[in-house]
């Protein structure tokens, strides 16, 4: 059925005014102002009370992490003391953990608004070889879009490296699976649901051969690449020490530097390396929140972004967050931004245009993160009429971002309904929360 979202009292697109006509999981037509469908439609549904965006798309996180929130073993510390602090806490995850670990990062990210997520997966210890496989099973049940990096690690602290050796694997295991996963699981084309990009997680904790295999790899599947880049000061001294290069050289060293990349946090970086990235068309994801919880610092979004390069939005782990969710993120981003930039340089549209069409950009997509005809229907709709924190607000949009709008009233993926009057259809929020919280009591509590 053609169902028309009308008179939206406010919305994120041009020429929509009117609103939108959705049919078979795509936006078929935009409706100007005053206006009513030329295609005709099937159903109506009074869109006045709602502000519609594109549905936001994270395009950084670490799903296993909500089961290690605000760990006492690791707040307050910097990134790589924090790292060391959870490593061995993390490598005892188990399948149980992985799965309600995803399910949860996804309703959460879910009602918060994004419709489109990645997860940097990279922990394998023994008994989590299907960790991938997991979180497409759940990611299909949920309805979600998704692109799943296969994660990994090779250089443990024996070899100089940061991870314990119970979580690295030797390189040629990570490339046979990653193999498998992409001829598995990775769909291509407009309106996929699951991807599948490979993502060796930082140059402190893998060897420059697997980064470099990850790239040929990669090309030959036609798959994107993805990792933390230049995230804190530590990690430059290490590369300077390890390797005798800068981040950004040493990515460039091992065939990274290109328009298939896109990076976690892209922070230290100095003027003539931007302007490099710019050329390369490589995407920078902004993770503000995280950035601010471990002091890692800040990105340099308008540089970047002036220079050529896609930049993005992402909520990163829930341990260094310590939440998953979109339009927080959202706010941070404007918040931390105005700080470094200025009030006037900054606005409200900059930071959603990043959680939307910059962040589908990042994941190589031009169907999602927009509300052109020919995109995926994949909306988010919030109300400001029945919430006290939207009281007296004048201008809706810029609402959502100024005064904090944190849960999406109604969700849609393809055309489907996930998630209805603030809550996922179909979900139990209860029982999930017990069970979750249960299980990571269990296996990561403090005795």
């Amino acid at each position: 059925m053609k169902l028309w979202l009308k008179n939206p009292l406010a919305i994120f697109g041009d020429g929509c005014e009117g609103g939108l006509v959705i049919d078979d999981g795509v936006v078929v037509e935009a409706v100007r102002a005053g206006a009513t469908p030329t295609g005709g439609f099937d159903e109506a549904m009074d869109a006045s009370a709602f502000v519609v965006l594109p549905g936001l798309v994270n395009t950084h996180h670490h799903f296993y992490q909500n089961m290690t929130r605000a760990h006492p073993d690791a707040i307050n510390q910097s990134l790589f003391g924090w790292l060391k602090s959870l490593y061995p806490i993390w490598a005892r995850i188990t399948p149980e953990a992985l799965e309600l670990a995803t399910e949860l990062a996804l309703t959460e990210l879910l009602m918060s608004g994004v419709t489109t997520t990645s997860d940097h997966h990279y922990l394998f210890p023994s008994g989590m070889d299907d960790a991938i496989d997991i979180q497409v099973a759940v990611a299909r049940r949920m309805g979600m879009r998704v692109t799943l990096t296969r994660g990994s690690m090779s250089l443990s602290t024996e070899d100089g490296g940061l991870p314990p050796p119970s979580v690295v694997q030797r390189d040629d295991v990570i490339l046979a699976d990653c193999e498998r996963l992409i001829s598995r699981y990775h769909e291509t084309g407009p309106g996929a649901f699951v991807q599948i990009a490979l993502a060796p997680c930082s140059p402190f904790s893998v060897r420059p051969e697997l980064m470099r295999d990850s790239a040929i790899l990669a090309a030959k599947c036609g798959c994107r690449l993805h990792t933390h880049l230049a995230e804190t000061a530590d990690e430059t001294e290490f590369c300077l020490h390890a390797f005798g290069r800068r981040p950004l050289d040493h990515l460039e060293e091992l065939g990274w530097l290109g328009e298939q990349s896109w990076l976690a946090h892209g922070i230290h970086f100095d003027p003539s390396e931007i302007a490099r990235m710019g050329r390369s068309g490589i995407g920078v994801c902004h993770c503000p929140t995280s950035n601010m919880v471990l002091a890692s610092g800040q990105c340099h979004t308008l540089e970047l972004e002036a220079a050529g390069s896609p930049v993005g939005l992402g909520v990163d782990g829930s341990a260094s967050n310590d939440a998953g969710n979109g339009m927080e993120a959202v706010r941070h981003a404007l918040l931390l931004n105005r700080l470094s930039y200025g009030a006037d340089r900054v606005t409200h549209q900059d930071v959603l245009r990043w959680a939307t069409e910059g962040s589908a950009r990042c994941l190589g997509r031009s169907d999602i993160g927009h509300l052109r005809p020919g995109a995926a229907a994949d909306l988010a709709l919030f109300r400001v009429d029945d919430k006290l924190a939207f009281s007296g607000a004048h201008d809706p949009l810029a609402a959502l971002v100024l005064c904090g709008a944190v849960q999406a009233d109604r969700v849609m993926v393809g055309g489907r309904w996930l998630v209805w009057d603030g809550a996922p259809v179909g979900v139990d929020l209860a029982q999930m929360r017990a069970r979750h919280h249960q299980l990571a009591i269990s296996l990561y509590g403090v005795s």
